[in-house]
């Protein structure tokens, strides 16, 4: 079954096919959609099966998973992360909306959420209006991977339509959100004493430190 080939605006996304990507996805669909950074791939936080699906496409064995949480804002923030500091939710909500993965303790949810041995999560807010839509009416968070290693930027990472050839008979809808870019979010590791860019990507965390 091929997937749908979705197009939507990131200025003014279309509740109409909004609502029918959250269907999908609580269905255990599998979606690729664009962030502020590179396309995404991602699925419903809370369904197992899908959660298997991206497993087994990303190539991810057993309990081990680097994933990160879309959000659509912080306001779930304690439901997924464990006693977040005021000058790391100050950071954060400084960098919010925007390229950056932020690493905290993860909350006791998340490893019987996810099935898996993990102490931490990552939290994205990217600020591009179609994935933090789908995960508001959602209803909680997304999981997100990007479509590629980090260090497989290739051309069709970019171009929606090239995607829709790579992926369209593994994922369930492919958003056409216009080109995405090739440089990975910025992630920052703050669940040791002082925040620490652990990967520099497009975003600049120093400007709000």
């Amino acid at each position: 079954m091929s997937a749908e080939f979705i197009k939507l605006y990131p200025e003014n996304p279309e509740e109409r096919k909004i609502r029918q990507i959250v269907d999908i996805l609580r269905d255990g669909g599998l979606i690729i959609y664009p962030t502020d950074t590179v396309y995404g791939i991602g699925c419903d936080l809370f369904n197992s099966r899908a959660l298997d699906k991206l497993k087994i496409l990303k190539g991810i064995k057993g309990k081990h998973m680097n994933l990160s949480f879309i959000c659509h804002d912080l306001s779930q923030l304690s439901e997924y992360a464990k006693h977040v500091d005021t000058p790391v939710f100050k950071l954060m909500k400084k960098c919010f909306p925007g390229p950056f993965t932020f690493i905290l303790e993860s909350s006791s949810k998340v490893p019987k959420i996810l099935n898996v041995k993990k102490k931490t999560v990552g939290i994205r807010v990217p600020s591009n209006n179609i994935p933090r839509e789908i995960v508001k009416v959602l209803g909680n968070p997304i999981i997100t991977t990007s479509i590629h290693d980090e260090d497989e930027i290739v051309e069709y990472s970019t171009d929606p339509s090239l995607i829709f050839e790579e992926f369209e008979n593994l994922v369930d809808v492919i958003i056409d959100g216009g080109p995405g870019g090739n440089e990975p979010s910025t992630v920052v590791d703050c669940t040791g004493d002082e925040p620490t860019i652990v990967r520099q990507g497009i975003g600049d965390v120093l400007q709000y430190m």
